[in-house]
Formats: structure tokens, C-alpha cells, sequence
């Protein structure tokens, strides 16, 4: 239907039928009305659900388990609780306090940010369930590795001295009201804080691959991509960690890039890059951390990313 409203507006009523800015425009007219339409029905059914699960019960559901059991809780906690940047770090600091082990809270930290329930759902409407597949389970194989590469360095040494002293009992709580109506208004006001914050993300994100959709050659992206080898998917690495968007707002470039003929591992890299090495999340995340820790954790994400594009650009 968003494809029959997009040939509506743009073909039948604007008349722009086979020139290039009316193939950008139908572009962007279909994934923006598709995305947000996704984004909020999604939101909300998530919201319903997620007025029972408040981030102390991330905590707690974590503490006391079984070391690799933690770790597979934590990955999964990650990819299916809505929590961004703003949420991630007082989990963090959650986690410290509550004494659960460092390696897991990082694995946390890599699989929070890169894989939701939102993006996947998206993602799977836009470019299918086989590249969601992927996505996914690369994402929580990074996250995974990622805990037991960390705690091998000892990281806690480099963890800043205050997250030690604070208590989880300062982070926002979700009001205990479970009512219906509570729980309703609860989900609307996610809709309005999630959409409200990452939408002129989706604008720029459909709005770039809009322009390489309707104006860029494909044998123009194919060459500046590579031919998949070594040096274009750390290219695709470096391009991402400047950037800064939510998962969703990555997914309609990646959408063009694959139907330009990328190859699909350089097209992974960028967007994990994007999603969990961006230069912001960066930021936030030295608020709780030292630089040498901060480097370890980017530059493993930076590696680990880079290996992905590669196995995959090979099979």
C-alpha cells in the first residue's frame, strides 16, 4: 500500500514517471510513510509490554545467574529491551553496582544499541528476513565475543571511580500503575519519545538513499565500494563511526546499497559500524569509562565489525 501510495502522488498525480528525481521521490515517499507507520504500531505494542519491564528488572533478572548463562541473558536482554544510549549507561552503572561481571555488562553495552525489536521488524519489511537473519545473529556473536575478549584485559581498572559509588536506585523509574489505561498512556508517550527523536534521522537516512536510488549509478557505487575485498569494508567501517543514526534510520541506505550491488558483508559492516561505533555513542559512553578502556571497546567492535564484512563478502 505504501508502494500504491508513492505511485499515487508521485507518477499519477506529479507526473514524474521515468525521470530521476521522480524515482527519488517515490523512493522516498514510499520507506518514509512505510517506516513511520511501522515504527509506531511497533512502539506501541512494545510499549505495552515494556511497562513491566523496567531496567532494574534487567538487573536483577542478570544477578546471581550462572557466569555463561549471564552472558547469553545479557546478549538477549540487549537485542529485545528498547534501550538507547540514554538508558544503556545508568543500566551500566545498574550492572556495576549490582556486582554482575564486567565482560556482561559490556556485551550488553555492544548488543543494546545494534539490534532491537524495532530495527528488525523494519528491517525485515524492507530487505527481508534472510539479511535480518544476519544482521541479527552477527550482532549477537559480536556482543557474545565481545564480553569474553573484554574481561581478559581486566577492564574494571579502567572504569571511573564515581560509577562504583552510585546506586541503582537513582535511575528513572516506570510509575508501578498497571493499570490498562496507565500502560496505554505509558506506550503513546513512548511513541511520541522514540519518533520524536530519531524521525529526522529516518528523513536524512531515506532521504540520502533516495538521492543514490534515483541519481547514482550503480556501477558508480559498486566502484566506489569495492569489489568487497579488505580495504572497502574497513573503508565502510571508518565511513560509519562519524556518523550518527539509529538503527532504523541506517536501514534505507543499506536498502539502496544492496540494490546497487554492494556486496552484502561491506553493507553489514557499515551498518553495525553506524549503530555501535558512531562517534557519539562514544561520547556518552566516556562518561563512565577511561580512554583506555574506551579504546579497547572500539577498536574490538572496529575488528570484530571488519571480520564480519569479510566472512560474508566471501561466502
Amino acid at each position: 500500500m505504501f508502494d500504491a501510495l508513492a505511485t499515487w502522488l508521485i507518477y499519477d498525480l506529479a507526473g514524474l514517471k521515468g525521470t530521476p528525481f521522480g524515482d527519488a521521490a517515490h523512493f522516498f515517499v514510499m520507506d518514509v510513510t512505510k517506516i513511520l507507520v511501522l515504527l509506531t504500531l511497533v512502539i506501541y505494542g512494545m510499549g505495552l509490554l515494556r511497562a513491566l519491564l523496567k531496567p532494574e528488572k534487567v538487573r536483577e533478572f542478570i544477578r546471581n545467574r550462572g557466569n555463561l548463562q549471564s552472558r547469553f541473558m545479557a546478549v538477549g536482554l540487549g537485542a529485545v529491551t528498547p534501550f538507547c544510549s540514554c538508558s544503556s549507561i545508568p543500566l551500566f552503572i545498574g550492572f556495576v553496582e549490582a556486582g554482575i561481571p564486567l565482560g556482561v555488562t559490556l556485551s550488553f553495552l555492544i548488543a543494546s544499541p545494534m539490534i532491537n525489536e524495532v530495527a528488525v521488524v523494519v528491517l525485515a519489511s524492507i530487505i527481508g528476513w534472510k539479511f535480518t537473519a544476519l544482521y541479527v545473529l552477527t550482532g549477537l556473536s559480536v556482543a557474545l565475543i565481545g564480553g569474553f575478549v573484554l574481561e581478559r584485559f581486566k577492564p574494571e581498572r579502567w572504569v571511573e571511580d564515581y560509577v562504583w559509588k552510585i546506586q541503582m536506585g537513582q535511575m528513572a523509574e516506570i510509575e508501578e500503575d498497571k493499570s490498562l489505561r496507565a500502560r496505554h498512556e505509558y506506550a503513546l508517550g513512548q511513541v511520541r519519545e522514540i519518533v520524536g527523536r530519531i524521525w529526522k534521522f529516518i528523513l536524512i537516512g531515506v532521504g540520502v538513499g533516495a538521492f543514490l536510488h534515483g541519481y547514482v549509478p550503480a556501477e558508480l557505487i559498486v566502484k566506489v565500494a569495492g569489489d568487497g575485498g579488505l580495504l572497502s569494508v574497513i573503508g565502510a567501517v571508518l565511513i560509519g563511526v562519524p556518523l550518527y543514526s539509529d538503527a532504523v534510520g541506517i536501514i534505507p541506505i543499506a536498502e539502496v546499497l544492496l540494490g546497487k550491488g554492494v556486496p552484502i558483508g561491506t553493507v553489514l559492516a557499515f551498518m553495525m559500524a553506524v549503530t555501535a561505533l558512531s562517534l557519539p555513542e562514544m561520547i556518552i559512553l566516556r562518561k563512565v569509562v577511561r580512554v583506555p578502556l574506551l579504546a579497547l571497546f572500539a577498536g574490538y567492535l572496529a575488528i570484530a565489525f571488519v571480520i564480519v564484512g569479510m566472512l560474508f563478502n566471501q561466502l
